[in-house]
């Protein structure tokens, strides 16, 4: 199964996916990314499916389904 991973920089926050996350495991992290936004982050990784609809809604491309 598949799961997201992030690239915090090219996140410009704009919580699309936050959203979008049939499952609500993302939320807004709590440090500055190098843009100086507060990029999202995985808060439930367990109980992330991976169905990557979080990638889709991505404007900035800024997460990524990957295969473990």
């Amino acid at each position: 199964m598949g799961r997201i991973e992030l690239n915090r920089d090219r996140c410009k926050a704009c919580y699309l996916c936050i959203d979008a996350c049939p499952n609500k495991v993302l939320e807004k992290d709590t440090e500055v990314n190098v843009l100086g936004y507060y990029p999202m982050k995985v808060n439930q990784e367990k109980t992330c499916v991976g169905c990557a609809i979080c990638a889709r809604v991505c404007p900035d491309m800024a997460i990524e389904k990957v295969y473990r």
